[in-house]
């Protein structure tokens, strides 16, 4: 498989894209005025407990109070008598919200989800602070190996090395990440010493920095892509800002070492792209990013899927449309579930698609077929750097999953509500709008005296009403006793109407 990452860079925008074999999988995009807080850290002060929720309101500088609840607030770790942490507490029951936080209380806090529709941040008091192979826990003193390394003398290893690394009494945990696999110590001990940098510098500025005051901020969208997304079998990183490019690579340079003489350090795959045509649309991906804005998926096969993202989740159905197999009917659903099963899961992290959702696959009569779809989408989302969870088929033949969401999907970092329809994606219709206006000038009548009116709506609407409706309108004029006038206004929307008494 080959993997590429596209970074274009413009003046009020940053556009991340990571392509495999051709295809668009993931799009990270951060704006100047709108960019994302997650992962930075506040020194804020509480702003309301509520006891009913088990939560508190903090102030954090944002537009509105950030949201943190009792869960996420850090308590002291058990320790043994040899005055080691437990790296497996039993879990102790959550006090109070009320014995944990009082209002007016300055806070520590860090940013784990951006504000996302009405909702404000949500926050926790477990800080953490990620490099390119460790998290450091500054208030805890575990030290854990990502799941996703799954070779156990590999994990022995790398526990080991930071373990031996963190020896001092009192010093911070760490969670070993994915990217720390096959690395040398040499690499690691980088990492430790320029977390223990970054976790004294916020210190610091705790002491010294006002209420409302970010005290750490996450690395820029190009940095954090070089940080988290580049991997050794990351052919090339293409930048189409030469001054972006020098500093990914000075940034990868430092903390990307080559493991040995063998091999080529991964600043060396950073490249400037100084092509005449925009770097997005020689790997297609403005074609890519309009195909994802849309309802509708096409499946190579013939058939589609038609994704609905609503407040409360994300629904995926699956259609066989034009495609007709050529043995039987079960066949046909089970090669369609198959393919829409990959296709799902790359939707899924293109769109950045978070919370609940809910699959619709094709009944299949064949518990061997479901099986086989399941197991499909599992290694499909395998790649996905958002957690996710997949649960098996449910009575109704349903497949539910989650995927853990830290910022706004695709569509609504790209789009906002229609206008016209106000999100609904639906119009009432010039019938239905016509309707409406003749009980409105009855009732206007009823309670205002006026000898004649006029009508302003939409043009659709005013030309339906005099052409079709026109044998209408006289009869409402002789019941009322009042001449009606309507006048034609483009600048009104299609539901929009205003009667005037004159």
């Amino acid at each position: 498989m080959t993997e590429e990452i596209l970074v274009n860079v413009t003046p009020r925008e940053t556009r991340v894209a990571v392509v495999e074999n051709g295809m668009l999988q993931e799009l990270h995009i951060e704006r100047g005025w709108s960019r994302g807080v997650v992962g930075n850290i506040y020194k804020g002060k509480v702003q309301r407990v509520m006891p009913g929720m088990q939560a508190a309101f903090v102030e954090i500088g944002l537009d509105r109070a950030a949201f943190l609840h009792a869960n996420d607030i850090q308590r002291a770790q058990p320790v043994r008598d040899d005055g080691a942490a437990d790296a497996f507490p039993v879990p102790a029951p959550v006090p109070l919200i009320t014995e944990l936080l009082r209002e007016g209380q300055d806070i520590v806090v860090q940013v784990v989800k951006d504000p996302i529709g009405s909702k404000g941040a949500r926050l926790t008091t477990q800080i953490s602070i990620p490099s390119r192979y460790l998290v450091l826990l500054p208030q805890s003193r575990v030290v854990g190996v990502s799941a996703r390394i799954e070779d156990e003398g590999e994990r022995a290893r790398l526990k080991g090395l930071v373990t031996e690394l963190a020896i001092p009494v009192g010093s911070p945990g760490y969670i070993v990440r994915t990217n720390a696999e096959g690395q040398p110590a040499e690499a690691l001990a980088e990492d430790v010493a320029y977390l223990g940098r970054a976790w004294a510098l916020v210190e610091r500025q705790v002491r010294d920095a006002a209420v409302g005051s970010c005290v750490y901020e996450d690395l820029s969208l190009p940095m954090r892509a070089v940080r988290d997304l580049m991997r050794r079998d990351v052919e090339k990183v293409k930048v189409d800002s030469r001054e972006t490019c020098e500093r990914l690579r000075a940034f990868a340079a430092q903390y990307m070492p080559a493991l040995g003489p063998a091999e080529a350090g991964l600043a060396e795959k950073i490249e400037h792209y100084g092509g005449a045509r925009p770097v997005f649309d020689l790997y297609g991906v403005e074609d890519e990013i309009k195909r994802a804005l849309e309802k509708e998926v096409p499946l190579k096969s013939g058939g589609y899927l038609v994704i609905d993202q609503t407040e409360a989740m994300t629904t995926v159905d699956v259609n066989t449309g034009s495609f007709l197999g050529q043995r039987n009917l079960e066949e046909t659903v089970y090669r369609t579930n198959l393919e829409a099963a990959q296709a799902v899961a790359r939707q899924l992290r293109l769109r950045n698609l978070g919370g609940i959702i809910i699959i619709d696959f094709i009944d299949m009569h064949d518990a061997e077929h479901r099986r086989q779809v399941l197991r499909t989408l599992e290694k499909s989302l395998a790649r996905d750097h958002a957690k996710t969870t997949v649960y098996d088929f449910s009575p109704l033949g349903l497949v539910e999953m989650t995927r853990k969401r830290t910022v706004e999907s695709l569509e609504r970092q790209l789009c906002e509500p229609c206008h016209e329809c106000g999100g609904r994606g639906m119009l009432k219709t010039a019938e239905t709008v016509t309707y409406e206006i003749f009980r409105e000038i009855t009732r206007a009548v009823r309670q205002f005296e006026a000898a004649r009116l006029l009508v302003i709506a939409s043009p659709k609407v005013v030309a339906r009403i005099t052409d079709e409706e026109s044998a209408t309108v006289v009869e409402l004029e002789e019941f009322l006793g009042k001449s009606i006038r309507f006048q034609a206004d483009t600048q009104y929307l299609q539901e929009q109407f205003d009667v005037v008494l004159l």
